[in-house]
């Protein structure tokens, strides 16, 4: 047992504390300089082995969140096109606009796009450009993971927290992807690893800190940064080791530094003349409270989302909806259970006999806190998600990923600690059968998808159980042996899943990861991946069911704006390893529900014609939702007006207003077809207003596939 400064870590085979044995001799500890913390051999007390294994697991992660990345495109082109505006705008950059014209924002915060649009403004417009930054998020809350388990439990517990986490085929799709969920992952990571480290201490700056980390989550994806609160200022509330009035002093600094690092943002576009600045995406009001609240808040709980198109389930696990069944077992289905709950009963099983284990621990003991902060996180995010009637998307699992990683480390090396008593080596034995019995269950959800690995996992991790129940008393390696056996059996699912994730591009508002078949929500091959069927939806969200929307035929959008029938996304630029773009509607014009869920084919003729004279408009043009407008402004660079948000019910543009840009010579072009307006979730008809009166006023023009009205030229010639 060796320990420094306040923590105390077991390594090799050394046995706790509690274990009867007295500790060895220990050398005095060498004066700071003595060994130098280097690049490679890191703290002086680490075995050589700590270092470079850590640096390898992150170089790993990096490689495989790497690989062909630019096979998804522009991936969500709604967050895409919102990146390109803030490239060219400062304003679009700070409210996180949909257009450098700054018409209407993203429905979230815009603290997820400030990356992507700085290593834009930097490398240019690319795929890359948007998705690697995300790679780096990833990676970062791998470090993240990997070191806040270490300070409790060991290095070779961080190693498997962050080996988890890597390959978890959700996270894998999210790091490598331009959803807000890549920066809400890191930044909840980072929030619990500080909250950690002032359970060791009770220093009141690490709290503060915490509250920072949430706070700008909360900029990131709005109320579901708050989701963990309730657990973590439990757990520092009764297990810091500073007095009561101590703790609940730092709890209330801590909520107060939360609302200041959330709150400026909101104060700022709350107060900020409404007439100078965009629409609030997703609001029906122009208030990002009312969006805050609504929407993206008590609506995605009781599945009333105004502007939106309802909910699912009800509580208690009722009858299935738009966004899937609710209750207890949701985490499970087969919806969401490829995607995140390879080891999940192995965490709740390691979680429920750690805390077992540790239950004759003082109040303040900080491994058993540090299990119950990332344990109540793990929970709390899971409850919530399994209940939520509103919009839920299987890729919101991503969330849940480090909390789990990090019970997994934990509570593995707890027990393994303890491997000589029964008990201990048992409840191993029981999470790693666990683990094997429901990898083989979700690997036969997939029947044709590597039909030997199912019984690989099983056998591998049946044989690892059994030595387990006597990993007490066989010797080191033997024991070692045994574990590696039983980490290789339980991580084996989800590598094949992680892998097949990263060879596939993902492009649209609804991803899975996996094969395909892996996810039954979402279509064919799970929705999303490269433009094929079931690929893309609402923009940020996606329409229910992740497919097509009634009597729309045509495949979701690829590479928006992309090459396709020698076709080139923006600026003439071809597409990142050939990504493709298919029409989002029938007739060629993106029209109807399919160039408002899906996004249009932009052709060459297209992006000629609204070139032209593009620097003497606001808005190159003007078209109906999000995805639709972002496809011409991706393939075009220029600014496209997207009326009604992102499925066209917000009421922005209303009717007048768009009649006084089109008088003042703001807008070029009309884009035909679109969306249906308002028709769907109660929005305010405006869409379908403006559209009526365009098509009755303006001359039509074909370019290539694609209709558009010319709001420079009536059709009466007057």
């Amino acid at each position: 047992m060796t320990t420094h400064h306040d923590r105390t870590t077991y390594e090799g085979d050394a046995r706790p504390a509690d274990s009867g044995a007295p500790p060895p001799a220990q050398p005095p500890r060498p004066p700071a300089r003595a060994l130098p913390r280097g690049l490679w051999r890191g703290r002086p007390e680490d075995p050589s082995w700590v270092r470079p294994a850590f640096l390898g697991l992150l170089l790993v992660t990096a490689l495989l969140y790497l690989y062909d990345l630019s096979a998804s495109g522009y991936a969500n082109s709604f967050y895409s096109a919102a990146v390109q505006a803030g490239s060219r705008s400062w304003k679009a950059f700070f409210f996180g606009s949909l257009d450098a014209g700054n018409a209407i924002t993203v429905d979230k915060p815009p603290a997820a796009l400030w990356p992507m649009a700085l290593a834009v403004r930097v490398f240019g417009l690319s795929s890359w450009s948007i998705l690697v930054p995300e790679v780096l998020m990833g990676v970062a809350t791998v470090a993240v993971v990997y070191a806040a388990v270490r300070r409790r439990s060991g290095p070779a517990a961080g190693l498997i927290a962050g080996g988890v986490l890597a390959l978890t085929p959700v996270a894998a799709l999210m790091f490598r992807f331009n959803n807000p969920d890549a920066l809400l992952a890191l930044l909840m990571s980072v929030a619990c690893y500080l909250v950690v480290r002032a359970l060791e201490d009770g220093r009141t700056k690490w709290l503060v800190w915490a509250g920072v980390a949430i706070g700008f989550a909360f900029l990131a994806k709005t109320l579901q940064a708050f989701l963990i609160l309730p657990a973590l200022a439990l757990v520092h509330g009764v297990c810091a080791p500073v007095a009561l009035k101590k703790r609940l002093g730092q709890l209330a600094l801590a909520a107060a530094v939360i609302v200041v690092s959330g709150g400026w943002w909101v104060a700022v576009v709350e107060l900020w003349p409404a007439s100078s600045r965009p629409y609030i995406g997703g609001s029906q009001n122009n208030s990002f409270l009312e969006l805050t609240f609504g929407y993206n808040g008590l609506g995605r709980l009781n599945g009333e989302e105004t502007g939106s198109v309802g909910g699912g389930g009800g509580p208690g696990g009722g009858a299935g909806g738009q966004w899937g069944e609710t209750g207890w077992d949701r985490m499970f289905d087969a919806e969401i259970g490829g995607q995140i709950s390879w080891l999940l009963p192995a965490a709740l099983i390691l979680l429920a006999a750690a805390l077992v284990a540790l239950r004759r621990s003082g109040r303040t003991d900080a491994t058993r806190a540090s299990l119950l902060v990332w344990g109540g996180s793990l929970l709390m995010t899971m409850a919530v998600f399994s209940y939520m009637a509103g919009i839920f998307h299987q890729y919101y699992t991503v969330a849940l990923a480090p909390y789990l990683a990090a019970v997994v480390g934990t509570g593995a090396a707890t027990l393994w600690q303890r491997r000589e008593r029964v008990p201990a080596s048992l409840a191993l034995a029981v999470a790693v059968t666990a683990t094997a019995a429901w990898g083989y269950v979700l690997l036969n959800r997939t029947p044709d998808y590597l039909p030997w690995l199912r019984w690989l996992v099983l056998v591998g991790g049946l044989t690892a159980a059994l030595g387990l129940v006597f990993a007490g008393r066989l010797g080191r390696r033997t024991a070692l042996a045994v574990a590696g056996l039983g980490v290789v059996a339980a991580l084996a699912g989800p590598t094949a899943y992680t892998l097949s994730t990263v060879r596939e591009g993902h492009s649209g508002s609804i991803v899975t990861a996996g094969p395909a078949g892996a996810s039954t929500r979402g279509g064919p091959g799970g929705g999303g991946r490269g433009g094929g069927p079931g690929g893309d939806g609402f923009p940020g969200d996606g329409f229910p069911g992740g497919g097509n929307a009634p009597g729309q035929n045509q495949p979701g959008t690829g590479f928006p704006g992309g090459s396709r029938n020698g076709q080139t996304p923006p600026g003439g630029r071809t597409a990142p390893n050939g990504a493709t773009g298919e029409d989002g509607g029938t007739g060629g014009r993106g029209g109807g529900m399919g160039g408002l869920l899906n996004g249009a084919r932009v052709d060459a003729e297209a992006e000629r014609l609204l070139e032209t004279d593009a620097d003497d408009y606001t808005w190159v043009a003007a078209a109906i939702g999000s995805q639709n407008a972002a496809s011409y402004q991706l393939s075009t660079g220029e600014p496209v007006m997207a009326i009604g948000g992102f499925n066209g019910t917000d009421p922005s543009p209303t009717l007048a207003q768009f009649k006084e840009y089109v008088e003042e010579g703001k807008i070029h072009y009309f884009v035909s077809g679109g969306g249906a307006g308002g028709g769907m979730g109660g929005g305010s008809g405006s869409s379908s207003q403006i559209t009526s009166w365009v098509e009755a006023t303006f001359e039509e023009v074909t370019a290539g596939s694609a209709t558009f009205y010319d709001l420079t030229r009536p059709a009466d010639g007057s």
